[in-house]
């Protein structure tokens, strides 16, 4: 009966925002591992009409049409990296960079996932408090570094071009994390693939279970949450409405681009009426002229 107890009570506890949703995160990020976490789309003449996708793993695992790729790359003397430590799927050009932490990708979505199941499970408010300080601001780090570390590799590969490619004389570069660039005839635009997005979806999570860390909300107070925090929109917007007319100059009483004259600038000429004296008047300057 006690253990049931207990077991009872983890299961209350875990229906909280600050301990549910890092458990949702450390799934999303488990998952992402499986998915390609980055995608880069290639065009060149040589395939008119057509754009060539790359996809890449944390772990050394290439997608899309990488074959195709790796001639195009070839022909400017840029290579996949060489992960040194696993085999890849694709074949490693003996001119290759060596990128050993890409044989070790997986491994900071797994600590970032562990973190979050012990966050969760923590035993006191207050451990909870700290370990979702803690998570937060190890995963930004964390993450923060791996794309520090890609980057320095790219630039690295961008200037490690083979002088004896088929076509030479093509200054080094640096391709982006996230962007688009040009070497040679060669576009290129890298983004976010599938497991890119879940790590920021899971990131996003755990900056919310921060931010709800004094907060017992369940699972179940979600819609009302959601109203609240609609409800609080509005209110702010109507309050920015607010202040825009009260910040209206004083006077301008018309809408913008709307002139109102007086009424007595504008008057309808009046036609002058001619009395009988008036008229005595003008016959007898007529007699005399």
């Amino acid at each position: 009966m006690a253990r049931s107890g207990r077991l009872a009570t983890i299961a209350s506890r875990l229906t909280e925002l600050r301990r549910a949703l890092p458990l949702i995160a450390a799934a999303l990020l488990l998952l992402a591992i499986a998915l390609p976490m980055w995608r880069i789309t290639l065009t060149a003449p040589q395939y008119p009409g057509r754009a060539l996708p790359v996809e890449l793993y944390a772990y050394p695992r290439l997608g899309g049409e990488y074959a195709e790729v790796q001639l195009l790359n070839h022909y400017v003397g840029f290579y996949f990296p060489d992960p040194v430590f696993l085999e890849p799927n694709y074949a490693v050009h003996e001119k290759a960079v060596a990128v050993p932490e890409w044989s070790f990708g997986p491994l900071p979505f797994i600590a970032v996932a562990a973190a979050g199941v012990f966050v969760a499970l923590a035993p006191t408010i207050r451990k909870l408090k700290l370990g979702l300080t803690c998570q937060l601001a190890g995963t930004i780090a964390v993450f923060a570094g791996m794309f520090a570390i890609i980057q320095y590799r790219l630039h690295q590969v961008g200037h490690s071009l083979d002088p004896d490619a088929p076509l030479r004389g093509v200054d080094g570069f640096t391709p982006p994390v996230l962007g688009p660039y040009e070497i040679a005839n060669i576009s290129g635009t890298a983004w976010f693939g599938p497991g890119g997005y879940l790590t920021i979806a899971a990131i996003g999570l755990l900056v919310v279970a921060f931010l709800l860390r004094d907060s017992e909300a369940t699972l179940g107070d979600v819609p009302e949450l959601a109203r609240a925090s609609l409800e609080r929109g509005r209110r702010r917007l109507r309050r920015r409405e607010d202040e825009s007319t009260d910040n209206q100059p004083a006077g301008d009483d018309h809408p913008s681009g709307t002139f109102h004259a007086p009424a007595d600038e504008f008057e309808a000429p009046q036609t002058r009426r001619t009395d009988s004296s008036d008229a005595d008047a003008i016959d007898t300057r007529g007699e005399r002229s």
